[in-house]
Order: C-alpha cells, then structure tokens, then sequence
C-alpha cells in the first residue's frame, strides 16, 4: 500500500457569534483560516472534516463567503475535502436538505453521506461517512436504515476511515457528563475500520476502539467555557506502507484566549459574594482576554443569587474583551422543621415571660392560686393571638371571665 496522510478537524463551528458578539464570529473564521494555512503546508493527500463545519444549518452570507474561499485554496492545492454533517450544520428538513449540499455541488467539498454508498477512495484510502441525526433516537432508528441503502464496505487492500458526528457511549468520554450525553451506543458504529475519525466531542480524544482506534480532533475555537482550557487544533495522520499510525496534534495559535475564574463562596452573603467577584476579575483583566469567573458555593441561608450584582461584576474588567460570569451558587432555605422549632421555641419563651407578668398582676387582686390559675389562662392567650386563632383565643377569654 502507497504511504500517505491526511488531516482529520471537526467542530469549527464558523458563523458562531458566541455572547452576542461580531468579533466572535470573526475569531471562529480566523481558528479555521489558520487550520486551512497549515494544512496547506503539511500537503496531505486529502482532508476530512467530521461535522459542523458551521454552527448554524444556515450560515450568513458572509460566513459562506469566507468559507468558499478558504475551500478554494484547499482545493487549488489539490486537497479534497471530505465532509459529514453535525448537529449544528444537520438539514434542518428534508425539503431544503443541508447547506453542505449546494457546497459538494459546486465541487468544493465531498459531502460523503451524499453520494453513492457514502464513501469516497483513492489507491491507498477507502473512507466512507454517515449523517448525523440530531438526537440518539432519531439517531438508533434511522443509522440502520442508512446502511442498508449504503452499506459501509472496509476494502481489504486499503487503510479504511470511519467518518461520523456524535458521541459513544464509552465510559471514557461519558464520564461525568449528563445522562443524554451519548448519542448513540458504539454498537451502531461497524467493525473492519482502521481509524474512526469523530466530530462533536470539542476535545482531543485518542482510545482502543474495534481492534483500531477512535479519535477526536476536538475544536478548532472555544465553543463553550467548559472546553476553554483545552489545546485547540487538529490532527495530521500519517499512514505508512505497513498501514502503521502516526498521528501528530497540530496546535492552533489564534484561538482568543480564556481564563477561568473558579471560585468557591459558601457561606458569604451575595454583597461579599460580588465584592470578591470584582476584586478576582480585576485582578485577572488582560488584553482581549475572555473572563469566566465561576461562582460555585453554597449561600447562607435566605439569601438569593439574584442578590449577587452581575452588573458589576460584567463591569469591573477594564482590558479584557468580555466578562462572562457564571453563577452556579446554590440557594440553601431553613427546613421546615428547623423553622417549626424556632417558631415552637419562642412560643414557649414568651409564654413563660407573659405568665411571670399575668402573675404579678393577678396577684394584686387575688390570693396566690387563683392569681397563678389565671396567669395560667391569660399566658395561653399568647399562641392562638400570634397564629391569629380568633375563636380560640375568645374561648381562652371566657374562660378566664368563668374564672373571675
């Protein structure tokens, strides 16, 4: 088999204008302008981007422009481009079909589960690739039927690539992830591969898979504060005569850059809460740089996130681009138990304190007993009259005048 190599990214996400703003957009086209300048350099035979290529099923206008032109360049160095679709750039109907459609038409990109049995080869590679389906029910219901229409067929003599968007339920990658994380079981995905190229995870991912081995590229820009810190680029794969491996992380410069600010204030009160905030941001603030302080943390009792001053917070960074806080403060409420006992409590202490006083007024008028008999029923008084017991503090009432 002839050597050669090629270049595996996914999740650049390009149209993105994360919080609202333009100049996110513009740092997404720049992550991916700067992949398309070194794939150029590393001259592989082909490239495979594995879904969502753009972060809207309908990209602006000029996201569309600036990607044509970035693919022209692929394609006038002689680099094709394999493709899937993810869960950001699916056909949004099956009437108006995915935007990679009109793209593989105009010959820029090889759209895969487009064509006839979703694979695309040359004298080395056979690759072939299936669409993604949103949710893993959708997703278990019509994989089958696709690879009945086109049945995934490894060639024996070739190196075989596996394209797809979704992530498998392995303990690996679900760890510590939402139960719906998984989209499909890794049931769903055929043997016979030699590397399976994934999209969607939006960090870089190599494991044991099938007898071969499972990657992903991660993301090419931070999509979401929770992948902020993780190196973003992609992967050049090289592939020798003996179908050995060789896979090299090729690292993106561009990326802006984002710091997390994890905090802990369990116990503080929400003004101590946001005086803190501000001081951590100021002292955090750079250039351009993106902050995420994250509140994490319990709150006193009674006291409410929507006290903690966001606004200030937002605004106490001079220099960096954004201030983004996340609060994931919990909100801890006295238990009704606790507040039957307090409510109990004082009751009891201002029943003795109106008795000590009902006793010595009695006592001007009435002998020892009778005087501690009635205090009795006068401190009784004090409970219905707090709970607003009307009948029950005029039965009380009566009592006492029987009494008198």
């Amino acid at each position: 088999m002839k050597p050669f190599s090629f270049v595996h990214i996914a999740d650049t996400h390009l149209g993105y204008e994360q919080y609202n703003l333009a100049v996110r957009r513009e740092d997404f086209a720049r992550a991916f302008q700067e992949a398309i300048e070194k794939s150029i350099e590393l001259k592989p035979d082909f490239m495979i981007i594995a879904g969502d290529l753009f972060h809207q099923a309908r990209p602006s206008n000029k996201t569309l422009e600036h990607t044509i032109r970035s693919f022209r360049r692929l394609k006038e160095a002689d680099i094709p481009v394999l493709v899937v679709d993810g869960s950001h750039d699916a056909a949004p109907n099956v009437i108006t079909g995915t935007i990679l459609n009109p793209l593989d038409s105009a010959g820029l990109i090889y759209y895969l589960p487009r064509h006839e049995n979703a694979c695309w080869e040359n004298e080395s590679c056979y690759v072939y690739g299936i669409p993604n389906f949103r949710t893993r029910r959708r997703t278990e219901r019509q994989l089958p039927i696709f690879y009945d229409v086109k049945k995934p067929m490894p060639r024996s003599d070739k190196f075989n690539i596996f394209v797809f968007h979704m992530a498998l339920g392995i303990p690996e990658l679900v760890k510590g992830k939402p139960a719906d994380f998984a989209e499909a079981s890794p049931d769903y995905i055929p043997e016979g591969f030699d590397y399976y190229a994934g999209g969607h995870i939006h960090e870089p991912w190599q494991l044991p898979f099938k007898g071969s081995i499972l990657v992903y590229s991660g993301s090419t820009e931070t999509v979401s504060y929770e992948d902020a810190e993780v190196d973003k680029g992609f992967y050049y794969v090289e592939i020798n005569s003996k179908r050995e491996v060789e896979i090299n992380r090729i690292r993106l410069a561009s990326p802006r850059r984002f710091k997390i600010l994890e905090c802990n204030f369990t116990g503080y009160p929400p003004r101590k809460i946001t005086e803190e905030a501000i001081e951590i941001v100021r002292e955090n603030d750079e250039p351009g740089v993106i902050l995420i302080p994250v509140l994490r943390g319990i709150l006193p009792a009674e006291a409410s996130r929507r006290e903690i001053n966001i606004r200030r917070i937002r605004e106490a960074a001079e220099k960096a681009l954004l201030v983004r806080p996340m609060v994931l403060m919990r909100e801890k409420s006295i238990p009704a138990e606790v507040i039957q006992s307090i409510f109990e409590s004082s009751i009891k202490s201002l029943k003795v304190r109106a008795f000590k006083y009902f006793r010595e007024f009695f006592s001007e008028r009435y002998g020892k007993e009778k005087a501690e008999k009635l205090a009795h029923l006068a401190a009784d008084l004090v409970q219905p009259l707090i709970k607003g017991d009307e009948k029950g503090a005029r039965n009380l009432l009566e009592r006492i005048m029987d009494e008198d």
